[in-house]
């Protein structure tokens, strides 16, 4: 992804604003990432999107946000978009020409390659999101998200278009808008500039595979609980050790499959230094500070 322009240059219109309007309508920033959204329910964004440090980001142009109503394309006086499913069965199912006509505008003069600029529909089916796919988002040019309603979506659709399904996790949603905010925001915060500190990102959950480590703040005894004295030590490798050894601990505790993986990428990248790795740890986790 090429970096963002500065703000004295590359815009299609003068003006940016958080508030949605028709997609070829909505001024944007040439050679940001953009996330184009396709929804029953264009009042909702940006949302939560439009605050704090990704609304800052979005007004000064370090990304895009667009969105296409779906009923623009709906038939008749009520601009259906829905029919009742094939084969009989309950609730509707969003029609695969009209969401088809929908998609098409949405991913207009976006690259045709998938992998510059991934086409997903939000699905309780689809592939579990996690850090890693928010990196690969992140990477991308940008990506429309569909987000779905009622049954979901006619999967000719879905095989026709290419369409990646992607869940937000073991649940059922009444439709994609939340799931897509989330996506979003996860992905957006890895854009360089967004976050403003590059070590935030370095060093958070998932970052290398492992939940993140605890975190202590003022004042340095509340309650009857201290901060743990090795973070208090000014010993940048005893409290690198320490925060090591209690991500493991943490991950291994409270997500096991997460464990799993990091010690099979360990093990096969290196055994022994794996074990001696580990020892170490277990002295960092009770806080020694032993010298040297």
């Amino acid at each position: 992804m090429s970096e963002p322009p500065s703000r004295s240059h590359g815009r299609i219109a003068p003006r940016v604003t958080l508030k949605p309007r028709a997609l070829m309508e909505e001024a944007e920033v040439i050679g940001v990432w953009t996330a184009r959204i396709v929804t029953l329910f264009p009042e909702l964004f940006p949302g939560p999107l439009g605050a704090s440090l990704l609304g800052q980001a979005l007004r000064t142009g370090l990304w895009n946000l667009t969105t296409l109503d779906l009923r623009r394309f709906g038939e008749g006086r009520h601009r259906n978009v829905d029919a009742p499913p094939a084969g009989g069965g309950p609730g509707m199912v969003l029609r695969a020409d009209i969401a088809a006509a929908a998609v098409d505008e949405a991913m207009r003069g976006a690259p045709e390659d998938r992998a510059r600029w991934p086409l997903v529909y939000l699905s309780p089916r689809g592939k579990p999101f996690d850090q890693t796919m928010a990196r690969r988002f992140a990477a991308c040019d940008g990506v429309t998200l569909i987000c779905g309603r009622f049954e979901g979506i006619d999967e000719r659709l879905i095989e026709a278009r290419s369409v990646e399904e992607v869940s937000l996790g073991d649940f059922v949603m009444t439709g994609g808008e939340i799931a897509a905010m989330a996506l979003i925001d996860a992905t957006v915060r890895l854009i360089p500039r967004v976050l403003g500190n590059a070590a935030s990102v370095a060093e958070e959950s998932f970052s290398a595979g492992l939940l993140e480590a605890p975190h202590y703040t003022k004042p340095q005894l509340w309650e009857g609980r201290a901060i743990p004295e090795v973070l208090l030590s000014g010993h940048h490798a005893r409290i690198a050790a320490w925060r090591t050894a209690k991500s493991e601990a943490l991950t291994k505790e409270r997500r096991p499959d997460l464990w799993r993986a990091h010690e099979a990428k360990a093990s096969s990248a290196d055994p022994e230094a794996r074990t001696e790795q580990s020892g170490a740890h277990i002295t960092a986790a009770t806080g020694g500070l032993e010298k040297d």
